[in-house]
């Protein structure tokens, strides 16, 4: 751990630098350094520094302990010489032990130096470290103070690094170290040291840093000064630790039960002690935060419970009133009543100004507790369930509602408020949609029986597309039933809530209403109810415009949502838009930094995995592109948080498509077209064709390399038919590149040449849409293909693609022989298509398709002139395809994989491997890639 004494040392600047004077110059005037500091801060360390310092290896060090040795062993030192005395601990000296120190400190002699420390809060008189009037400084004598000062958060942040390593040093528990400990290095190093100790280990959080307990040094030094006090003034101190933070005067004394003139005696009395501490302005307490729980322990039981009935009264009459501490002061009473009341109110103040994690925190805890009386139950439950889909659930809301739903005393109007709630977290924020779909359900039919206007809410929410099951024509129905629900409910909000969820169902099918719907949402509503369900209708349809491929209305779209949000308080719909930028940002190639944004995101969204699965999917498709294929099934696992058929369905057919494309690659053609078949079931179950865009053509791929042509036929068939007429920018372009895939495929196995171009003219006409839209990696594969179906033609240099980026297998033995001659001057074009391909997966940071394509064009480009016949020689660095296989097999592909996609025998990858590990002396694939 960093010295704390050097920290100390570094902080005294000038005087240590009259120290340093002191000693370089025999004649120099002798230094007498005050070290002010209260208990904790580091004066101890501080002279043992000094005493270390190398400086002046000829001075003499000499210790006097005040209160230990009394001195005696300075006043017979050695004298003569240059001299550093060290004075500890001064407030401990009586008045005889002073004089003699007085009587010392006068005979400094040139060259000399003493440095004294003291506890100011404890000095018999203050100020005056020295004692009283007697105290004279020679003429010739430097006299400088130094004031320690408690550590900033940075500081604690390092020690707490140093401690608890990384993983539990968080900002949360960093922030809440810091308050607690008042940054006294001694009371930081202690708790660390607490919190080292625990089991399980500290994960962080600001709740195992508040029940780590109190040091004992801090606990021992609190309550001496306490207990130290008359028992007549102890009660005020007992008050100052009930209120646990800082209070005004006339607080403590209303607390203490004490009246106004021996309330003022005692508090006097306490500051002179140093048991409390003058916090700012009128303002009293403990100079360390952590002291009050060790004086708040030690208290007895009946009469603590008395201070907390006389604290909660004091705080109500704040301004504001802080209603949470309001109610943990009737709760340590024992006032339930008053507790409860307290509870409801410091919850819907939360709720008010948009601190919704912490009226959860407040009301699950509330709600948890045994006997919570039916009526409170009641009262409360709605407000939880209500903070939790306006805000961020966790799982012990859902633990705690599903719970209360079951209670048979609940009025009915209440358990349907509830379970509504409780149906949309499960839906929305943990992905249970089997689960919450019912329970929606059921909260309709409850709602309506009361003629409740939440029965629209419980409605629309059915309205929604995005859940797997139900099919379209299920949720327009719930449409119908909504919005003449919440025409006859009369509330604004309500009919804003129906018309959200219209815009995300019209827009997932292409429904050439649906701007219109976005145009009718209230945006400039004053009514925060109306300004929440309009911003979740924006953000509704920047979500759609995404996955349509408008994506040059997304931003307009996400920056309204957003800012409206967040003036409304719905930090869900803000966390939601966060997904829906990172999908933008994938899609129009923005892809610098986008794997830390999604990281940082899933950090972010830790408890609430599914509110990330945005992030986990595009993460795992840039590792595809990047050719980490063992971190992209990983990521587009949701690495294990929950299980991938819950994904909504449009991110669940993309995941799908990734997942297919790496399977194909790996030449586990039968299995790649069963995952096919599962995941294309669940987009024609659901019925919103445009979803099926990102899954098509490697479904297609799939399921024609697999030889179920028929099935594939079928499927392209599915998709035309569904998309109809929409406006479905990126779907189109998808089913054109489906079309280019089956052409191609069939071609190959039929040996058309005809086939062939006809397959790359709708590659071409794929990639020309990718570009319009913009989508620089769709448009680079598809180009990519539409160069594979050219050089495939061409009799004369066919090349094996199967498991590349397409479906090809037109090596020299199974190239067509039927059909127009080969063109030179288009495969010409063909390879400097190619070579533009290859250089756009580059830019985009796609290893892998770059490596692939590079690959391909190696084979077609001709050997340079001039070049002597035989292989280059590169006995020292890498050879190109060395280089290639090497950059492959560090990011984590097989020899096979590796195979597939350089069209090079396992074998061949082997030794390439082999000799880059040799030229660049890696021990592993591992170290290979460090070398790298």
């Amino acid at each position: 751990m960093k010295s704390e004494a050097g920290d100390v040392i570094a902080t005294c600047g000038s005087a240590l630098r009259s120290l340093a004077r002191a000693f370089a110059e025999p004649h120099a005037e002798p230094v007498l350094l005050f070290v002010e500091g209260s208990a904790g801060l580091g004066k101890s360390h501080l002279l043992h520094g000094l005493a270390a310092l190398p400086e002046a290896p000829d001075v003499v060090r000499l210790w006097w302990r005040c209160g230990a040795d009394g001195g005696q062993q300075v006043e017979d030192g050695l004298w003569g010489k240059p001299t550093l005395l060290l004075v500890d601990d001064v407030q401990r000296a009586g008045e005889d032990e002073l004089r003699r120190l007085r009587r010392v400190l006068e005979r400094l002699e040139p060259g000399s130096a003493a440095v004294v420390s003291y506890r100011p809060e404890e000095l018999p008189v203050p100020g005056l470290p020295l004692g009283g009037p007697e105290t004279t400084y020679p003429f010739r004598l430097s006299v400088l103070r130094v004031r320690l000062a408690p550590w900033d958060e940075e500081r604690v942040r390092q020690t707490a690094a140093e401690v608890l390593g990384e993983s539990g040093c968080t900002a949360e528990a960093v922030g809440t170290l810091h308050e607690r400990t008042g940054g006294v290095p001694r009371v930081v190093v202690d708790l660390l040291a607490m919190l080292r100790e625990r089991r399980p280990a500290c994960t962080g959080t600001a709740a195992e840093v508040a029940a780590a307990g109190v040091p004992a040094r801090l606990a021992e030094l609190v309550l001496n000064r306490t207990y130290a006090l008359s028992p007549a003034h102890r009660p005020l101190v007992w008050a100052a630790a009930v209120l646990d933070g800082p209070a005004a005067r006339d607080e403590l004394i209303a607390v203490s039960g004490l009246g106004a003139v021996p309330g003022s005696d005692a508090l006097l009395r306490a500051l002179e002690s140093a048991a409390l501490a003058e916090l700012g302005e009128g303002r009293y307490g403990f100079a360390v935060p952590l002291a009050a729980a060790a004086v708040r322990d030690a208290v007895p039981g009946p009469v603590r419970q008395d201070l907390h009935r006389r604290a909660a009264a004091v705080l109500r009459r704040r301004q504001p009133v802080a209603w949470a501490a309001v109610a943990g002061h009737h709760r340590a009473a024992g006032e339930d009543r008053g507790w409860l009341r307290a509870v409801e109110k410091a919850a819907e103040s939360a709720a008010a100004s948009g601190r919704h994690q912490q009226a959860i925190t407040l009301l699950e805890r509330t709600l948890a507790t045994p006997g919570i009386p039916p009526q409170a139950r009641a009262r409360l439950a709605p407000l939880l369930a209500r903070n939790a889909v306006t805000g961020l659930r966790s799982d012990q809301t859902v633990e705690v509602l599903e719970q209360i739903v079951r209670d048979a005393d609940l009025p009915p109007a209440v358990r349907g408020e509830l379970r509504l709630d409780l149906g949309l977290m499960l839906c929305n924020q943990m992905g249970r949609f089997t689960e919450g779909w019912r329970v929606l359900e059921i909260a309709a039919a409850e709602l309506r029986e009361v003629r409740s206007v939440l029965a629209a809410r419980a409605m629309a929410a059915l309205v929604t597309p995005y859940w797997p099951g139900p099919s379209l024509d299920v949720h327009r129905a719930w449409l119908i039933k909504a919005v003449a629900a919440a025409d006859d409910s009369g509330d604004e909000a309500m009919r804003t809530a129906v018309l959200a969820n219209h815009v995300g169902l019209a827009m997932s099918w292409a429904d050439p209403e649906a701007w219109d719907l976005v145009k009718r949402l209230p945006v400039k509503s004053t009514d925060p109810a109306c300004a929440r369900q309009a911003a979740r209708g924006l953000c509704n349809a920047a979500d759609s415009a995404v996955w349509l491929g408008f994506y040059g209305r997304v931003d307009g779209l996400l920056a309204e949502g957003r800012e409206l949000a967040a003036r409304s308080g719905a930090p869900y719909t803000e966390h939601s838009a966060s997904g829906t930028r990172l999908l933008q940002e994938w899609w129009t190639g923005q892809w610098l930094g986008l794997a830390n944004r999604c990281e940082d995101f899933v950090t972010a969204t830790a408890d609430m995995p599914f509110i990330a699965s945005d992030a986990y999917v595009v993460r795992g498709l840039l590792a595809v592109a990047q050719g980490d294929w063992g971190e992209a099934r990983s990521w587009l696992s949701q690495r294990g948080t929950f299980g991938t058929e819950y994904l909504p369905v449009p991110l669940g057919a993309t995941a799908a498509g990734a997942v297919i494309r790496l399977t194909l690659a790996r030449q586990e053609v039968t299995a790649a077209a069963e995952h096919a078949r599962a995941a294309w079931e669940v987009v024609a179950e659901k019925g919103v064709w445009p979803w099926a865009a990102e899954l098509a053509p490697w479904a297609v791929e799939a399921l024609a390399r697999a030889g179920d042509t028929d099935a594939a036929h079928a499927l392209v068939r599915d998709f035309s038919q569904g998309l109809g007429d929409g406006d479905a920018p990126a779907a189109r372009a998808a089913l054109v590149w489906s079309r280019a895939v089956l052409a191609e495929t069939e071609a190959l196995a039929q040996g058309r040449r005809s086939g062939l171009l006809a397959a790359a003219e709708s590659y071409r006409k794929a990639a020309a849409s990718y570009a319009e839209l913009p989508r620089p990696y769709s448009r680079a594969l598809t180009v990519e293909g539409a160069v594979r179906c050219v050089l495939a033609a061409d009799t004369g240099d066919a090349t094996d693609t199967t498991g590349d980026s397409g479906p090809g297998a037109a090596s020299e033995d199974t190239a067509a022989s039927t059909g127009p001659a080969a063109d030179p001057a288009a495969t010409t074009s063909a390879i400097t298509e190619l070579e533009s391909c290859a250089q756009d997966f580059t830019d985009l940071g796609a290893l892998w398709d770059a490596t692939r394509a590079r690959a391909l064009l190696r084979t077609r480009q001709p050997a340079r002139k001039g070049r002597p016949p035989g292989r280059p020689s590169h006995t020292d660095q890498l050879s190109p395809r060395e280089a290639e296989v090497a950059q492959l097999a560090s990011s984590g592909l097989t020899n096979r994989e590796i195979a597939a996609t350089l069209h090079l025998s396992p074998r061949t990858v082997e030794q390439h491997i082999a000799g880059a590990m040799r030229k660049t002396g890696a021990l592993s694939r591992r170290d290979l890639a460090h070398r790298l």
